[in-house]
């Protein structure tokens, strides 16, 4: 039997860089969330993050994007969202 590893109580800030800044409590928001903030389909977000457009992390086999990132890539000049973009 092999003993048990020490598992750290707060890991979310060795995932995710963000969460290192002090005073940050911003919530990541699902795939879901976003196609809803931005009136698009669940596939349409997941196209976004594959071509890098939409800036976002990994947690386990699930994809969480801040809310800034989505207001920067609303923000960004060049930003093509959907196909009408």
């Amino acid at each position: 039997m092999q003993p048990e590893a020490a598992i750290a109580k707060d890991f979310a800030p060795i995932l995710l860089p963000i969460a290192r800044l002090p005073g940050h409590r911003e919530r990541l928001l699902s795939v879901s969330e976003v196609a809803e903030l931005l009136s698009v389909s669940d596939a349409t977000v997941y196209a976004l993050c594959a071509r890098g457009i939409l800036a976002h992390v990994r947690v386990l086999n699930a994809i969480r994007v801040a809310p800034a990132s989505v207001n920067a890539m609303l923000m960004s000049p060049h930003r093509r969202v959907g196909s009408n973009g």
